[in-house]
């Protein structure tokens, strides 16, 4: 029998649920691994060109070293390609934890009575913005439970709260957004706030095991969630981000979901989401889960080099739930976000001492305790240029207007000048003089490399322009 996909698939129209697990798994079924198919796939991907089901399908099936190498191996000349050797840092900030929610494999959890919750007061947000600016922080991802105590105009409300917030040359230039499924209304409400992008995890994409882990609340409605973000489109809020929860069920199926996802945006809203994350399943205040999907590192490390042949322009996220090394590792295959100097405790930021974890006042254990000074000085280490950059919010390159520009490969011309004008600004504001030579050094190799673009004389002008106290110059 020959396998027809469009005899299965279910159509993209705006609003409507797209995923249909036979049709994934039927997917899965078909292919094998198969290594002159996985060479044909990866240089498919090497053109930039976008993978499709099939091709994916045939990837997560990879079973031996050598068809994995040929896969990490493309991943890394991909990101090359398209993403330089940037990485972009920011850090979370959560502003509340109340949530109606009852997710198992989740601290915050409604029935989880060892919970401390609690929400951020104004004065309480204000000290953790400072402290965050006095560390280098330039962009945000601010996480709420969900809750009515949390509306689209709370949240507005927020956002435009922490831009007011300055202190010395420190400034929030961008928040994104952690948060529960909104209404049209309610995500035009967010988007007016001037927000960078909503993000919202289906954490897994299986609708029996999303039963499973969901039993009551909002997020018990499967299809609410999933097309929660085609409200979002809807309201013009076209910066969106996916995610699921590797260890809940199947990373093969999960990574066709994502991209199945990804389809849905793009045939719906010509836009893909504008980043991936893949968090792993992670210890928590009484949690419950079965720990028969576990993902291994070495199957994580397949998970994101797959992602980033999958989709050569989306930005993939790795969060302080991982360890130092496996961050380490996996930014060679495709990740260019991480968040640097991580608290995930409550009004923790603004705390002068180092406490230990609580899991009772955390929503899952973190594995990267890092200060972002160090964060800084191990990617520069290792040759990466360490971003803060927040131009192309600003400058309206999101959404359909974003790939207009990074299709062609334009991402150079704009993200790597921009790397260097952040991280200069960083190195002249809080960096030690040690950290400050190595960042120095580190720009002006970028610079030769450079050497020939149109732009380079006006980059060194910035540059010095940073050195005489100027701050937010960008391309």
């Amino acid at each position: 029998m020959i396998f027809n996909p469009e005899k299965y698939s279910i159509p993209d129209e705006p609003g409507v649920p797209f995923i249909d697990p036979h049709e994934i798994n039927r997917y899965l079924s078909r292919e094998r691994s198969d290594t002159v198919r996985i060479k044909e796939i990866v240089e498919k991907a090497i053109g930039k060109n976008r993978l499709n089901l099939s091709d994916v399908a045939c990837l997560v099936h990879a079973d031996n070293p050598e068809q994995i190498d040929l896969i990490k191996e493309a991943a890394n000349r991909l990101k090359e390609n398209v993403y330089g050797n940037r990485i972009v840092l920011f850090a979370p900030l959560y502003v509340g934890n109340y949530c109606t929610n009852d997710c198992q494999y989740c601290g915050f959890r409604i029935s989880n009575d060892k919970a401390q919750r609690s929400t951020l007061t104004n004065t309480q947000l204000i000290e953790e913005v400072k402290a965050l600016e006095e560390n280098g922080q330039k962009r945000l991802i601010l996480v709420f439970g969900e809750h009515p105590k949390y509306s689209a105009q709370y949240i507005a409300d927020t956002a435009k709260k922490i831009y007011s917030v300055k202190q010395c040359n420190g400034e929030i230039r961008r928040v994104n957004i952690n948060a529960a499924p909104l209404s049209v209304e309610g995500f035009r409400t967010v988007a007016d706030a001037g927000i960078g992008t909503y993000q919202i995890f289906q954490e897994t994409y299986h609708p029996e095991t999303y039963k499973t882990y969901h039993p009551r609340g909002r997020k018990a409605d499967y299809n609410h969630r999933l097309v929660a973000l085609d409200r979002a489109q809807e309201a013009g809020l076209d910066d969106v981000g996916i995610g699921a929860l590797f260890g809940l069920y199947d990373w093969r199926f999960e990574v066709m979901s994502l991209i199945r996802h990804t389809n849905h945006l793009e045939a719906c809203f010509n836009v893909g989401p504008h980043t991936i994350s893949f968090p792993r399943l992670q210890d928590a205040s009484e949690v419950r889960y079965n720990s028969t999907y576990l993902v291994n590192d070495n199957d994580f490390t397949r998970i994101v080099a797959i992602l980033r042949l999958a989709v050569p322009y989306t930005g993939l996220i790795l969060t302080a739930r991982e360890n130092a090394e496996i961050r380490k590792e996996v930014m060679k295959y495709g990740i260019s976000q991480i968040d640097g100097g991580t608290k995930i405790e409550m009004a923790s930021y603004a705390q002068k001492k180092i406490q230990d974890q609580d899991l009772s006042k955390e929503q899952f254990r973190i594995n990267d305790n890092r200060s972002l000074h160090e964060v800084v000085e191990e990617l520069l280490k290792e040759n990466y240029i360490p971003s803060f950059c927040t131009a192309c919010y600003r400058l309206g390159r999101t959404g359909e207007h974003f790939m207009e520009f990074s299709v062609p490969g334009f991402i150079k011309r704009f993200c790597t000048p921009n790397a260097m004008l952040t991280l200069a600004e960083y190195l002249e504001d809080y960096a030690n003089p040690e950290l400050e030579h190595k960042g120095w050094l580190t720009i002006g190799k970028n610079l030769q490399r450079l050497n020939g673009n149109a732009n380079v004389r006006e980059i060194r002008n910035r540059l010095e322009r940073i050195k005489q106290g100027e701050r937010d110059l960008y391309f």
